[in-house]
């Protein structure tokens, strides 16, 4: 078989380490990467990262350092947990490469000339983290409806993409195409919740900022992520706007299986297939938007400081314990929960109890009885119903793969492990190795737990490869691949097994878990050394006048990159203010907000302008943070 197979992963964004819920996507496609290698096809696997955008500029501002050598250090952190994790990715890409670069201008440049793209103007809600522009409506409790942080009002000139030109045509497509959109209740949610609604033109350009591809022929724009990140799964196969495609292109795409996150399914399956309708490409065959790996108090994220990092699992656990726990942990449609202490129960209750025991005492007692030299012997029915099951496993993993059910399909090899260890206490080989004992017997049991062994090694090899491998050795045999699993009675008379290896420990859980937390106490940032400052009594904290104010205008002062100038309400009076956070906020974030203000600060000239006040805010390692009150505080209260 010579059929082609093209999965990718989305592009991983640089702002910052992955952790392991992010890094659970590469792996499950690996996963069936490997597979469809294992059933003959040509296989071609892309990964890497998305490096543009606003929010990459604001962190490389922080850090002092360019945009560049921001991505740079993050995509090379992001590779190498991929490799860390065996991941056999064919192309590991970067939306800075040059190349990319320019065919993404090429892209715009032609959406632009055939009437698809026109230049307008955009107000409304703008979540930065996002970097996403939403009406009011679209809001859940005012804050982003993608991620739940809070949003500012913008306004800038933009150029916008016709969604709405071929909503029509997208809509009738998903209807023709069941399997495009995978599990189906994704797709239900994209036709109901954004299609049938009315689609709106799609911002793609920025003018705020300038770290992006810029526009050709209107360089002060920037061309967003839209079209930068999605097309990375044409330009790096050789896509060319012009029609000159690359044979690799033409032999690839279209994509047979889009890996992704449920939460930028609307993106895969709106977005991006109508930019390929308006390209005049085909569309991919199947986007797949796979649930999340999340912590038993919710969602992974560094503000909770619940974070899990990949190589920090790999160190404790080795690789392919932590690719069988995601790829197992996670159903088809729902998420899955991590922690410590489940890692290590599947550890010890599946992988050494019910794997690594069945291979080492199997091997154990053949190298006792036989010296390692396997034959087949005297037959019992007993044993039809082990060989059935072995042959079974094959068909029954192969229909779950091909269904995404990735963690069914485990549980189908390790059906016929827990069978084969049933096996054992059933045919009892420590009674038959006696001295007395029915030695031919022995042999076919022995026999028979070897073969049930190799027929989980080879299936195991998508999900665990080096587990496989590592059995292969012990049982002395090459890999057959899946070819080899049409018999049951593949391994010949005659053959010497390898030497017996533990293949997985049992774990001490209660030791385990305070050395986890040792290591994460050591790997905390120490907490700096608080400065000596002066005592006050109370009589001097009582000089200082602090009040609720409003903010009623701000803007920036001219000729300065650090000062805003506010107008502020404190109840009796507008004061104006000038305050040095230009770099930390924009006046419109600003507009509205209820502050902690110093009322009876002595007026200064700052710049030729008077500041009558300031504004209590904190120094962090992101920026100053301006201290911001319950807007249901009434300017002019009194703060004590």
């Amino acid at each position: 078989m010579n059929k082609k197979y093209y999965i990718s992963t989305a592009i991983a964004y640089t702002s910052g380490k992955p952790h392991i819920g992010n890094t659970y996507e590469i792996v499950l496609a690996d996963s069936v990467a490997r597979y469809k290698r294992m059933q003959g096809y040509d296989v071609y696997f892309q990964t890497g990262t998305d490096e543009h955008g606003e929010k990459i500029q604001q962190k490389a501002e922080a850090a002092g350092i360019t945009p560049q050598q921001y991505v740079d250090n993050v995509a090379g952190q992001i590779k190498n947990i991929w490799d860390i994790m065996n991941t056999t990715y064919d192309r590991f890409v970067r939306t800075t490469d040059k190349a990319h670069e320019e065919k993404i201008q090429k892209i715009f440049n032609k959406l632009y000339n055939q009437g698809d793209i026109y230049k307008g103007s955009y107000e409304g809600m703008y979540c930065t983290p996002c970097e996403s522009f939403f009406t009011e409506s679209q809001l859940v409790d005012g804050k982003c409806p993608d991620c739940g942080r809070d949003v500012h009002k913008a306004k800038e000139e933009a150029y916008f993409f016709k969604l709405s030109k071929y909503a029509d045509r997208l809509e009738k497509y998903i209807n023709e195409h069941p399997d495009f959109i995978q599990p189906p209740a994704r797709k239900n949610e994209m036709i109901n919740n954004f299609i049938k609604p009315g689609l709106s033109d799609l911002c793609v350009t920025r003018s705020s900022f300038n770290w992006g591809i810029p526009v050709t022929f209107d360089p002060k724009h920037v061309v967003y992520v839209w079209i930068d990140a999605l097309s990375n799964y044409i330009t790096n196969i050789g896509y060319d706007p012009d029609g000159n495609h690359s044979d690799e292109y033409k032999k690839y795409w279209p994509c047979d299986l889009h890996l992704i996150g449920k939460d930028i399914v609307r993106f895969h399956t709106i977005y991006w297939p109508i930019l390929l309708m308006a390209l005049g490409e085909p569309l991919p065959k199947q986007v797949f938007g796979h649930p999340w790996l999340i912590m038993s108090d919710g969602k992974m994220s560094k503000s909770k400081g619940n974070v899990i990092y990949a190589d920090d699992l790999v160190e404790l656990f080795g690789v392919d314990a932590v690719r069988y726990f995601v790829l197992h942990e996670i159903p088809f449609a729902n998420d899955g929960v991590i922690s410590y202490e489940l890692i290590i129960e599947r550890i010890n209750s599946e992988l050494a109890n019910i794997l690594g025991n069945l291979v080492n005492r199997t091997i154990t007692m053949s190298r006792k009885y036989f010296d390692g030299k396997v034959s087949r012997g005297k037959a019992a029915d007993i044993d039809r119903e082990l060989s059935y099951l072995a042959l079974k496993t094959p068909e029954l993993v192969q229909e779950h793969m091909d269904n995404m059910h990735i963690a069914d399909a485990i549980d189908d090899i390790f059906a016929l492990l827990r069978r084969a260890n049933k096996y054992i206490d059933e045919t009892e080989p420590w009674i038959l190795g006696r001295e007395d004992g029915d030695h031919e017997r022995l042999r076919e049991v022995l026999y028979n737990l070897i073969e049930a062994i190799r027929f989980a090694a080879v299936l195991l090899k998508p999900f665990m490869p080096d587990t496989s491998k590592a059995i292969h050795d012990q049982l002395n045999i090459d890999d057959g691949g899946l070819c080899s699993l049409k018999e049951f009675g593949f391994i010949k008379d005659g053959h010497m097994l390898g030497e017996n290896k533990i293949l997985f420990a049992r774990i001490d859980t209660p030791k385990m878990l305070k050395e986890i937390e040792e290591r994460n106490a050591a790997k905390a940032p120490a907490k700096p050394e608080k400065p000596k400052e002066e005592q006050i009594k109370i009589d001097d904290f009582a000089k200082i006048s602090l009040r609720a104010a409003k903010v009623l205008s701000c803007e920036p002062l001219k000729n300065s990159d650090k000062l805003l100038i506010l107008q502020v309400d404190n109840g009796f009076e507008t004061k104006q203010v000038l305050s040095g956070i230009a770099q930390s906020y924009k006046p419109e974030e600003l507009v509205g907000k209820t502050v902690a203000l110093v009322d009876n600060l002595a007026p200064a000239k700052l710049r030729g302008e008077t500041s009558e006040g300031m504004l209590l805010a904190a120094d962090t390692e992101s920026g100053v943070k301006v201290l911001f009150l319950d807007d249901e505080i009434p300017a002019g209260s009194k703060i004590r």
